[in-house]
């Protein structure tokens, strides 16, 4: 589980594609922070496993299925990734709860200034926008944000001046595609419902 509260940022340092699955090899300050082969981090909100780890990078192999449904297989030599590693039972909780699975891909369809502040809107599948409320959280490349406005497929965030700093969201173009986690405690309350009214 994570936080969405970003640790750093690394940069795509090779892609191998395989049969059934792509390598990713991320250069990052975190290969020499006790991470070790096995161990989960989120690469801009995908939760994937350590295969290696060298002295400067980490390297993960994400399956077809995680392809699919992320942006990762879109991703280049060179692009900057949000990294987090797993949450420690023993830590603080912050953030929200992540769970590092992503439920589909989004579009920024435009930003404006507000003050220090950046407003983003993304054009999001109209299936996980019943997910979110204004004021509720969403992961958006992993990163831990509130929602400002919804609409029905599409929502906003604000980045503080911290937010815009610390991650690369506020680099994103017009069309760029980003990583989406809905609240997991909305689709839970949906199922339980849809059980209960099913009975």
């Amino acid at each position: 589980m994570f936080t969405g509260l970003i640790e750093t940022l690394g940069t795509i340092a090779a892609l191998q594609q395989g049969r059934g699955k792509l390598r990713v090899s991320v250069r990052t300050g975190l290969a020499g922070q006790g991470v070790k082969v096995g161990d989960s981090v989120a690469i801009d909100g995908c939760c994937l496993t350590a295969v290696e780890v060298t002295k400067d990078a980490l390297v993960f192999e994400a399956a077809d299925e995680t392809l699919r449904l992320t942006t990762l297989g879109q991703r280049k030599q060179g692009d900057p990734v949000h990294l987090e590693r797993a949450m420690r039972a023993d830590g603080r909780f912050d953030g929200h709860i992540v769970q590092g699975h992503v439920d589909g891909v989004g579009t920024l369809s435009a930003r404006r200034a507000d003050g220090d502040a950046l407003w983003l809107t993304f054009s999001v599948p109209q299936a996980l926008s019943r997910y979110m409320v204004k004021k509720g959280g969403i992961a958006i490349d992993g990163v831990s944000l509130t929602l400002t406005e919804v609409g029905d497929a599409s929502c906003a965030i604000m980045l503080i001046p911290h937010s815009q700093t610390h991650t690369h969201l506020a680099q994103k173009a017009i069309g760029d595609a980003v990583n989406l986690e809905v609240d997991v405690l909305a689709k839970y309350v949906e199922r339980l419902v849809a059980t209960r009214s099913a009975a």
